[in-house]
């Protein structure tokens, strides 16, 4: 019975290491250490005390606040380049899409001239 159960066991073991490869996991097991190590760090009086959790919280906010004025140039060049990719790439999707539509035309077009062209055997030798 053991043998059969160390059997199962290393299965199971198989099967788990192979989920940790998806992304997902990866971010789930980041995020329990990052838990794990804030807790070991700051202790439990943070992470239990709503008070001291939203101090927390408003000293990371007016950091990040500090942070995007002192490097507000840079934020807006950065968000600006995004948008203005972000129309490029819609452009060029568009004219993908209005040359699709094109061509399925043409091609219908084509599919349409083509029996009636072979319904008639002596226009060919007409012209």
């Amino acid at each position: 019975m053991n043998a059969e159960m160390m059997k199962q066991g290393a299965g199971m073991m198989s099967q788990g290491a192979g989920m940790m490869s998806h992304p997902v996991a990866k971010g789930a097991m980041v995020a329990a250490t990052g838990y794990a190590a804030t807790r070991a760090l700051v202790g439990h009086g943070l992470m239990r005390n709503p008070l001291l959790l939203l101090a927390g919280g408003i000293a990371g906010g007016i950091a990040i606040g500090y942070l995007l004025h002192k490097h507000e140039k840079e934020v807006v060049l950065a968000v600006s380049k995004a948008i203005g990719m972000g129309k490029d790439f819609v452009m060029q999707q568009r004219e993908n899409l209005d040359d699709l539509v094109a061509e399925a035309k043409e091609t219908e077009a084509q599919a349409a001239t083509a029996p009636a062209a072979a319904a008639v055997p002596g226009a060919d030798a007409a012209t």
